[in-house]
This record gives structure tokens, C-alpha cells and sequence, in this order.
């Protein structure tokens, strides 16, 4: 936001009430906010509460292309940030929002920095939680990839494939859990490995907005288990619920059979191997303009 008239001659003054403010927005919606002034203060609908031991690091920002970065440490309590919402992972990517604000007049304020929560390191009953600009989205690998699979994913705007339809996810009831990774589920009407590569949002208990990838989906001699790739951080229990959605290898033919998506297909089955850079001429060899990886 642009920075009031007001706002600048009350810097200039020589004589200012000025502060900090924080904001951090989930991914899963929740939003919290957190001052360095003794007393709330609220503007954008959201109010930024004192006393919770929230402060920031020094903020590099320059006029290039740089990553802008700056920390954010903390006192974990149970009131804002707790230490088991940082395990469970849920403010992994967190969208953060800093500004210097007058506490007399909260809208005499300008935004100083707007970006993501990286890195979470604990220890000693605190938290240091690095802070990563807009620019650091311009490190991240950019345009199409050429290979045999499937460069989409399953229900994005490149697949078009609405997993919500019958039969493609299903909501169940955990029956057991080992480890936080196997679910034991009582789940009939889907074959086996129907969900092998595919999501498990939890929807209520501990874990609730966490979502997890599939490793298997297998049949066991009286039950459904279904392991998680990596065990979930928050402590899963019997009679939670998890939404489930069918998997894909990205293979063409599950494309094609499992899915009925074969147009919306985003690979190249027919590219040639590495091999094929080292292949010679050959007496019989077919060339009548078919693909050469068959």
C-alpha cells in the first residue's frame, strides 16, 4: 500500500508512535496476528494481540532481484503459536505480512514486507521461523518438462479431471493406526491400490486440514491399510476421519483406463529413451514413421 502524506510527516516529526505489525495466514485459513506495541491494535479486520513474545530480525530488502528475507522469533505459547501446530506442519508456507504502523492511528501504517514462512527451527520453549520474500517464487523451476509421464497433477487446471465425482474419493473412518503412517480402514467398493498415489486429507482429530500422500493401498487379511509416505506429525487416532482420492501413477494407459482423461494427458509416451542417442542404423529396422520407443 502506498504510504499517506500523514504517515510521512508524522515520521519526519522527529516525535513518533510508531510500531510493528505481524500477520500470518495458514494454508489452511487461519489467520493471527501479533504487535510489538503493549496494546492490541486492529485494522484489516484482523487484531494484533501484545505479550506474545513476538519479535523480528533485522529485514534485508534490496532493489533487485534478490531474495528479501528477515526472521521472525518467538515464545511458543498456547494462545498463538503453538508447538504442536509447528510440528503437524501448519505453517509450513505460511503467508506472512509486516508493517511499521502508528499505534495512535492504525491507518497511518505502510507494508515493509509481504512473503512466506520457510524454515521453522524449535528449541528452548521457542521458535525461529525464517521469512522468505515474493521474489523467492523466481527460484523455483519454471516452463514444461519432456518426458514419457505425466507432468500434470491429478485434478489440476492442466488434468481437468474433478476428483469429487463418485467412485474417485471417499470419506472413512480410521479403524487403527500404527506408527502415524499405516491406517487400518474398513473400506469395500474400491479395488486394491485404488488410492496408491493419492491424497488422505484428515477432516477431524488432531490432524484436521493436514493432507498426506499415499504409498500403498493394500488388502490385509481382515482389513484395508493404507500407508502414508511419511508419518504425520500430529498425533492420529481410531475414529478420525480422512478423505481419500483416488491415485495416479501418470501413466498413460491409467490415464486413458482408469480416468477416461487421455486428452487432457500432459505427456509425451512416444519420446525417445537415452539409449536411442546411441543407436546405429540396422539392416530390418522398421522406419515407417512410428514411434521409435516401441
Amino acid at each position: 500500500m502506498a504510504v499517506s502524506q500523514e504517515f510521512l510527516d508524522h515520521l519526519r516529526s522527529g516525535n513518533t508512535r510508531v510500531c510493528r505489525c505481524w500477520s500470518i495466514v495458514r494454508r489452511d485459513g487461519l489467520a493471527i496476528g501479533f504487535t510489538d506495541h503493549d496494546l492490541a491494535l486492529t485494522f484489516d479486520g484482523l487484531e494484533f494481540l501484545p505479550n506474545s513474545g513476538m519479535t523480528a530480525r533485522s529485514l534485508e530488502q534490496t532493489s533487485g532481484l534478490s531474495v528479501d528475507n528477515t526472521e521472525a522469533l518467538g515464545v511458543l505459547s498456547a494462545e498463538a503459536v503453538t508447538e504442536a501446530d509447528i510440528l503437524a506442519g501448519r505453517y509450513d508456507g505460511a503467508e506472512v505480512n509486516s508493517w511499521l504502523v502508528n499505534w495512535t492511528d492504525v491507518a497511518e501504517r505502510t507494508l515493509q514486507f509481504k512473503g512466506t514462512i520457510g524454515e521453522i527451527r524449535r528449541g528452548g520453549g521457542a521458535f525461529q521461523a525464517e521469512l522468505r520474500g515474493l521474489t523467492e517464487s523466481l527460484n523455483q523451476p519454471q516452463g514444461r518438462v519432456y518426458q514419457k509421464s505425466c507432468t500434470a497433477i491429478l485434478g489440476d487446471a492442466d488434468c481437468q479431471f474433478d476428483v469429487d465425482q463418485v467412485g474417485f474419493s471417499t470419506v472413512v473412518t480410521i479403524d487403527a493406526v500404527r506408527d502415524r503412517k499405516f491406517l487400518d480402514l474398513n473400506l469395500d467398493g474400491f479395488e486394491e491400490r485404488w488410492f496408491e498415489r493419492g491424497r488422505a486429507t484428515f477432516q477431524t482429530g488432531a490432524a484436521t486440514g493436514l493432507i498426506a500422500l499415499i504409498k500403498n493401498d493394500r488388502f490385509g487379511k481382515d482389513t484395508r491399510t493404507v500407508e502414508l509416505w511419511e508419518d504425520l506429525r500430529a498425533d492420529i487416532q481410531p475414529g478420525d476421519t480422512i478423505r481419500l482420492e483416488a491415485g495416479c501413477d501418470r501413466r498413460r494407459d491409467t490415464c486413458r483406463f482408469k480416468f477416461e482423461n487421455f486428452l487432457n494427458f500432459q505427456g509425451f509416451p512416444g519420446i525417445p529413451g537415452e539409449d536411442w542417442l546411441m543407436s546405429v542404423p540396422r539392416r530390418g529396422d522398421a522406419n515407417d514413421g512410428g514411434s521409435l520407443s516401441e
